[in-house]
């Protein structure tokens, strides 16, 4: 299978304008973000409605194509851009322009998915530790949650906690069971993409605010795959601080 990765960027942000544009010791965060992803995938471009982005990417030698400025969504986004420069490619995979610390390994975990012929979209996820704290893990409505099938495709995403772990007192539940946090990071196959962008709005999605749940309760399965490494999403300017404190505990990236 080919892959074609897209990153989806946008300049305006309730809590972070500018955010793609925002330095990461010397290098603006689309920039990490393209060269984390770029050996993973068999093109890889970022899609975008704004021509600061456009040109930041330019001016490091990355690959950028423009989209509409009236995306609701990234999926949307990443179809546009698919339709654009997606002939010949068979999938394609929505990296988050906010996780500068994806690994290839993570891309590689999620492209293996789709060595199954009947997987139409895959994600990644997480387990809680176990000797996590409740207050910030469990209890985090930014942290959505995601219990699974014997299969390993997703049941269910929510905000709130699920399961509910009946018997047990709120701070055992990490140990008592085996929770998962979503990771933000899609791929699908270059059919399922072109349906997707064209449901409607669905009323759990409404009242989550998850898109996937749009796709679930339309009936397309979504496969998923383990990972052990945690990501670092950054959503405020607080969020960049501790992601530049990470990365200065790498020892810098180059």
């Amino acid at each position: 299978m080919k892959f074609l990765g897209i990153i989806p960027a946008r300049y305006a942000s309730t809590r972070f304008p500018g955010k793609p544009l925002a330095d990461m010791r010397g290098k603006p965060m689309i920039r990490r973000v393209y060269e984390q992803v770029l050996p993973s995938v068999d093109r890889l471009a970022v899609a975008t409605d704004d021509v600061r982005i456009e040109a930041a990417v330019r001016a490091f030698g990355g690959d950028v194509v423009m989209t509409s400025d009236r995306h609701r969504s990234g999926t949307e986004r990443c179809c546009e851009a698919f339709c654009k420069i997606g002939a010949g490619f068979d999938a394609v995979v929505n990296i988050q322009g906010d996780e500068p610390f994806v690994r290839p390994a993570q891309i590689a975990l999620l492209k293996s998915c789709f060595d199954r012929p009947d997987v139409q979209i895959a994600t990644l996820v997480k387990p809680f530790e176990a000797d996590g704290d409740f207050e910030t893990a469990l209890f985090n409505p930014n942290s959505p949650k995601v219990v699974l099938n014997i299969r390993g495709e997703a049941l269910f995403f929510s905000r709130s906690i699920i399961p509910y772990v009946r018997g047990q007192a709120h701070t055992a539940w990490l140990s008592a069971h085996t929770f998962y946090k979503h990771i933000g990071l899609y791929a699908y196959r270059a059919s399922t993409l072109e349906e997707l962008v064209r449901l409607p709005p669905s009323p759990l999605e409404m009242a989550e605010s998850l898109e996937q749940l749009r796709w679930l309760e339309n009936g397309y399965r979504i496969q998923t795959a383990v990972t052990r490494h945690e990501t670092v999403g950054i959503d405020t300017p607080e969020d960049l601080a501790r992601a530049l404190d990470f990365l200065d505990g790498k020892g810098g990236m180059s």
